[in-house]
């Protein structure tokens, strides 16, 4: 199995052209955000990934988690490396100083983020976890359990985790049964949770369970739901920890993939009633949920990526070491498979797709920073509008092509992709699981359909059309083929997505769920018109510092031929999307239900 390397070169670069990681340090709170301080930040966390958390892949894959008298055990080695990670401060990167974080810009922690979701996806989700638990708490919690559970959770010595599912509540939170009752100054939950990701484990001595739960004569459906801060050990006013809280790991789910990250079934309140403590108001606890979601969502897009770039490194690898066949051109007998035409093919859709989920992941984080940061209320409301516009095209878009980019990895490796020890039908598996996590895609697509561009008449969309509009210009003034032909390609697509946008604003009000036939391919064209944007400004800033000597003429050459891949195998789609979308609604209802 190809062990990750982390691929600085491309990281940087993508920091630099896409998310202006150089113009977020003049933001309030960001001035010590030097290259020199992002160069060693990434070197350091590269070091952590290539060689602690990466090994530990496949044998965590193996071995996975179990229950031993009532607790969880993680797989050799996860613990220890939890530890390194903690006691490297990572956890803490992007967080309020007043509570032990470093106060980074959430581009970078992004970028180092992806390290660890590509080096071992498993690992990646606990600390992907505790990110929302600190949003939730720092948002809508109290002076008091901020000043009590914000440090720890923080610096990493206590983990959070999400606890929404119940077995007849999935997708339809509404349906929950688990419940709550006041009992002097906290509050008592009961109930079972499922698909709990990292719900115990023992990497630390207190997990801190947000549990959405309805209170005695709460209205049904979402109307009716609280959020409730419930640890897993009590703790003591002074921080200290006390007894252990009423609740417990009943089993661990057995998956398709992620093997070594504990799913659990929880039970809370089994005997008297679990404790915990109100999150926000009573009645508020999806308001309170929806707070942490941008971040979720964008998290497991990133997750996508990592998959992604895990696959291609080890396809790239086994390519190149691969004797089979001869070459088509010259004849030769015993070539490696990567001179074969279609190996290449597969190969570099894999690696045009990651470079544009990672675009995609980076420009949105960098969004998130100027709405959180922005001197200027007018910029900060752009940002936020388009950060609420693309966060469901970034976690179905690029959880989809992660899965995508992994299934063609294991076609590279032929026969061996489908042998185990190879490590390429992990990467597949373990990818499978991201459409599905935090609202799945079809859930995602619905998304923007209805609250991203029904409910303002498409104004927001049509913006960001708008503004992806402004590439054209500097895509024409060049002589360069490459980028000639990725301009038309991208006008055509624009074009596209302007007149998809047009239908969905003119059908959905009429025709509701005619609209919702066509939300997954409205927005697929919104994330490949989008991925295909941002690489041609990669490829018109790798273009300029070619034109100038400035950087390795190689390297900044994949740009630009990486970005006229894209454009001449995904953006090409725009037009049969378009027909799908606007012609093809009807055909989706067409058979009655016992026809199936």
């Amino acid at each position: 199995m190809h062990d990750y390397n982390a691929p600085l070169k491309d990281m940087r670069f993508a920091l630099s052209e896409i998310a202006g990681i150089d113009a977020l340090s003049g933001l309030p709170g960001y001035e010590e955000v030097s290259s020199d301080l992002v160069d060693a930040v990434l070197e350091e966390a590269g070091k952590l990934a290539n060689g602690v958390i990466g090994p530990l892949n496949r044998p965590g894959d193996q071995e996975g988690a179990s229950i031993e008298n009532g607790a969880v055990k993680t797989a050799s080695g996860f613990k220890e490396a939890y530890h390194q990670f903690v006691e490297g401060g990572w956890n803490s990167l992007p967080f309020n100083p007043d509570f032990g974080g470093q106060g980074l810009p959430w581009t970078l922690n992004v970028a180092v983020a992806e390290m660890w979701a590509s080096s071992n996806t498993a690992f990646n989700l606990c600390p992907m976890l505790t990110v929302g638990a600190i949003e939730a708490i720092s948002s809508h919690g109290t002076d008091d359990l901020k000043q009590l559970y914000l440090p720890k959770l923080i610096s990493g010595e206590w983990t959070g985790t999400m606890n929404l599912t119940e077995p007849q509540a999935g997708s339809d939170v509404g349906a929950l049964r688990s419940k709550a009752w006041r009992d002097g100054d906290h509050w008592r939950v009961e109930g079972q949770k499922i698909f709990i990701t990292y719900g115990d484990h023992d990497y630390t001595d207190n997990i801190i369970h947000l549990v959405l739960a309805r209170t005695e004569g709460a209205p049904g459906g979402v109307k009716g739901i609280s959020l409730f801060l419930v640890p897993k050990v009590l703790v003591n006013p002074d921080g200290s920890l006390g007894e252990p809280n009423d609740l417990r790991p009943v089993s661990l789910e057995h998956k398709l993939g992620i093997h070594a990250s504990p799913t659990c079934v929880m039970e809370f309140g089994g005997n008297d009633g679990a404790v915990g403590y109100l999150i926000g108001d009573e009645f508020d606890g999806m308001a309170c949920m929806f707070t942490m979601m941008n971040n979720a969502r964008l998290n497991v897009g990133l997750a996508g990526l990592g998959s992604g770039e895990r696959a291609y490194q080890q396809a790239v690898a086994y390519a190149k070491e691969r004797v089979q066949g001869r070459d088509l051109s010259t004849g030769e007998q015993g070539v490696t498979i990567i001179n074969h035409p279609d190996v290449r093919r597969m190969l570099l859709g894999m690696k045009a797709r990651t470079e544009a989920m990672r675009a995609l992941i980076y420009y949105v984080a960098s969004r998130m920073d100027l709405a959180k940061r922005h001197s200027d209320e007018d910029t900060r409301k752009q940002a936020k509008s388009i950060l609420d516009l693309l966060i469901p095209i970034t976690k179905s878009w690029c959880t989809d092509l992660g899965c995508d980019v992994a299934y063609t990895g294991v076609q590279v490796h032929g026969g061996m992709g489908f042998i185990e020890e190879t490590g390429a039908a992990q990467h597949s598996r373990d990818a499978r699981i991201h459409p599905i996590y935090e609202g799945t895609n079809g859930i995602q697509a619905n998304d923007l359909m209805g609250r991203k561009v029904l409910r303002d008449g498409g104004d927001a969309a049509k913006a960001f059309i708008s503004e992806m509009r402004q590439a054209l210009e500097p895509l024409g003034q060049s002589n360069d083929a490459d980028l000639v032909s990725i301009r038309g390609r991208l006008e055509e697509s624009l074009n596209c997505l302007e007149k998809a946008t047009d239908w969905m604003v003119e059908t959905g009000p009429k025709d509701i769920s005619l609209a919702a036939t066509a939300a997954v391919p409205y927005l697929n064209l919104f994330g490949n018109t989008t991925g295909g944007w941002l690489l041609a400004r990669s490829a018109v800033s790798a273009d300029n510092q070619r034109a100038t000597a400035n950087g390795d003429a190689a390297f900044l050459e994949t740009k630009v031929k990486t970005a006229r891949f894209f454009s001449d195998h995904l953006m090409s789609q725009a037009g049969g999307l378009l027909d799908a979308i606007t012609d093809g609604g009807s055909a989706v209802m067409m058979l009655a239900e016992d026809q199936f």
